[in-house]
């Protein structure tokens, strides 16, 4: 052992005897290089590379989730997904679904928080989460996130929101259901001002809120709700496209090389106006008799929608790929519903290459152009809405047009950019917190002293 060391020692100082010359001029050699500017350098290539994004830790509290099948719980998965592509962590805190011990429609790579729930009437597959201001402030004490994101102002919405008011972090809420529209069609018209009242205590309370449009960030801010953003919701248009449409599928639906299927998504509940689109239906049929309806969704109408349109075909809920099949089967998209704040279904549609017909609200007010992907009917004008219906029914030339130009007004709804305009809005409110804590603790340093 000895020996070996020695052997090694004596090596050793004959190397750096050898190569001392050698790293004096490499050393002259880097001073000179130090003195000159690179970009005066013949040939050498300068490569500017972009700072690294900040990874950010996101406490995201949803009522909802999948696999439940809703517009909230779906377009939130997609955002979690875009939001992990781009390095975030997210903690996710929602309700224990039923029959639900484990992570449910969420990866497994994700940190879940669940709490207690209670079944939403008439919805007995969906939970809504009960209050859990102790457990999430102990839990953020430990684990401290750098931004908080309420999706949804249940009760465990508005005990998060006390929570992370309390610990000082910053918050971001989603306005995503009309509740207070919503009132009106469960003849709980009496709740419609008190609930208003508290979505906008409830977002009044965040550092900023983000709504879909610009239509709805007006009507907002005329009733006194501060700090809105706009934040556009995003499509899967690789999922949603004009190639999921399927033979086999329309040839269940009955259907010719030449039908026509006209094709409504969505929940069947009374607040979605299915009255109207009843009425829809039978001025279609009339104009068309060998049109056929499809009815894609599940709820508590679905039998008196059933027995108000015996000819249509309602094949109950789908998701996923059979979901995106069912759209571009379809050739027209009908949604005559008035209380969505946004309605993701309407932007699927686009993207699967369907004329659409709908209100000159929400989603597709912003996303349909009048005669030139889809039509549009003033809001709550019902016999318009009837007509263009009808339009549709027997004018196949302009089906095919409206279709062509579709998935051309989502092509910039890529998840991918709604999560970068997240990210930013995050980044900037965790900025402007850590700011606010240093001159905190500055003040508090200069008292001590």
């Amino acid at each position: 052992m000895v020996e070996t060391v020695c052997e090694i020692a004596v090596t050793g100082a004959a190397l750096t005897r050898n190569l001392l010359p050698v790293f004096t001029r490499l050393l002259c050699a880097l001073a000179t290089m130090r003195r000159m500017n690179p970009l005066d350098t013949p040939g050498l290539l300068v490569e500017h590379l972009p700072a690294a994004r900040p990874s950010l830790r996101v406490g995201l509290v949803t009522e909802t989730y999948p696999p439940e099948i809703n517009g909230v719980a779906l377009t939130l998965a997609r955002l979690v997904q875009a939001l992990q592509a781009r390095g975030h962590h997210i903690q996710l805190v929602r309700p224990r679904q039923t029959p639900d011990t484990g992570p449910g429609g969420a990866p497994p790579s994700m940190e879940q928080v669940l709490v207690r729930g209670l079944p939403i009437p008439n919805y007995p597959h969906l939970r809504m989460g009960l209050p859990a201001k102790n457990a999430l402030v102990k839990l953020w004490t430990l684990h401290r996130p750098d931004v908080v994101h309420i999706a949804t102002e249940g009760p465990l919405g508005w005990s998060a929101l006390q929570a992370a008011r309390k610990l000082r972090l910053p918050v971001s809420t989603d306005f995503r259901t009309n509740f207070d529209a919503y009132s009106r069609h469960y003849r709980l018209g009496w709740l419609q001002k008190p609930i208003a009242a508290y979505l906008r205590k409830f977002h009044n309370l965040a550092d900023c809120t983000n709504v879909p449009t610009l239509a709805l960030q007006a009507t907002l801010a005329a009733a006194r709700f501060e700090r809105l953003h706009v934040v556009a919701r995003g499509v899967d248009v690789a999922r949603f496209h004009p190639d999921r449409r399927s033979h086999a599928l329309r040839t269940a639906w009955g259907v010719g090389e030449h039908g026509r299927v006209a094709l409504y998504v969505g929940r069947l509940a009374p607040e979605k106006n299915l009255g109207l689109l009843a009425r829809a239906f039978h001025a279609m049929k009339a104009a068309d008799p060998h049109l056929t309806w499809v009815v894609v969704g599940d709820g508590p109408a679905r039998a008196e929608l059933q027995a108000a349109c015996p000819q249509a075909l309602l094949v109950g809920s789908q998701t996923g790929d059979a979901l995106a099949a069912h759209y571009a089967s379809a050739d027209c998209f009908v949604f005559p519903s008035l209380t969505e704040t946004y309605g993701n279904v309407t932007p699927e549609a686009l993207a699967s290459g369907l004329a659409v017909l709908a209100f000159d609200h929400a989603a597709a007010s912003d996303l349909v152009r009048h005669g030139h992907n889809g039509l549009l009917a003033p809001a709550g004008d019902a016999e318009a809405f009837v007509r263009h219906a009808v339009t549709l029914a027997t004018t196949p030339a302009l089906v095919d047009r409206l279709r062509q130009q579709a998935p051309l007004a989502v092509a910039e709804r890529d998840w991918s950019h709604i999560a970068a305009q997240m990210e930013g809005i995050w980044s900037l409110l965790y900025q402007r917190a850590s700011a606010s804590h240093q001159v905190v603790h500055r003040r508090l340093g200069a008292q001590a002293a």
